[in-house]
């Protein structure tokens, strides 16, 4: 809870998955990879409650195992590889007020981003609310910037996208985000079929090594070599 107001955290995790095999439950570092999600929002200081919208009864017995409620079912329809995310949000939210158990604010975490930790989720309520309840998303600085990257066209020309002169030095170039997907917060009483979770107003930049998105392989690899990393530095690894 934070100001009064009781905090949602909701994590999906569907059990299809194309990229890797059971992805959300794949091992890593000893834990399956939603392990790592849930222990940072059983950790954080203002949520209230951490549940999972799963298809799977795998994932539901895993994140049982880690601490996480399963209060429900993800029905079929909600559970194919074409299904939006705001429609499994507005799902789980459903099934709150429908048995009477309201929360204020919802923050939606993707297990597919397992290095967010505890520090990421409630530096970002507290920006959150210190912005007015806006909506928010979590970034992080690109690799590339944007100055320098160009489409070619039909005749071979190069055409920057972005209408500003480059011959810049590096250091003098403005900052570029994106959007990481690891940390989205909107009040519930502003959600419907309609939001654009990516589109919420306010950023809270994250750091890079924060921010692995789980898709490939080879991402898995990048994720253990950071939280290796962080644990030879001292920093205390996600444990439930």
């Amino acid at each position: 809870m934070f100001a009064d107001k009781k905090i949602l955290a909701l994590i999906p995790a569907r059990g299809g998955s194309k990229g890797i095999k059971n992805k959300n439950i794949v091992d890593l570092c000893g834990k399956p990879l939603i392990a790592h999600t849930i222990a940072s929002a059983k950790k954080s200081s203002y949520i209230d409650r951490v549940i999972i919208s799963t298809d799977s009864v795998d994932i539901a017995r895993v994140s049982k195992d880690y601490g996480a409620e399963v209060p429900f079912m993800r029905p079929d329809e909600l559970a194919s590889d074409i299904a939006r995310t705001v429609d499994v949000v507005m799902h789980a939210v459903k099934y709150f007020l429908d048995i009477g158990d309201l929360f204020d604010v919802l923050i939606l975490l993707q297990p597919t981003q397992p290095l967010r930790t505890e520090t990421d989720i409630d530096g970002a309520i507290e920006l959150f609310f210190e912005k007015g309840e806006k909506g928010l998303v979590s970034v992080s600085p690109v690799d590339d910037n944007p100055i320098l990257i160009r489409t070619i066209g039909d005749n071979g020309e190069l055409k920057g996208i972005l209408e500003m002169n480059s011959t810049c030095r590096r250091q003098d170039m403005p900052s570029y985000y994106k959007v990481n997907g690891c940390i989205y917060i909107n009040r519930v009483e502003d959600l419907t079929r309609q939001t654009s979770f990516n589109d919420n107003p306010i950023g809270y930049v994250m750091e890079s090594s924060h921010s692995v998105d789980i898709d490939e392989p080879k991402d898995l690899v990048m994720a253990e070599f950071f939280l290796r990393k962080g644990k030879e530095n001292g920093v205390q690894e996600n444990s439930s």
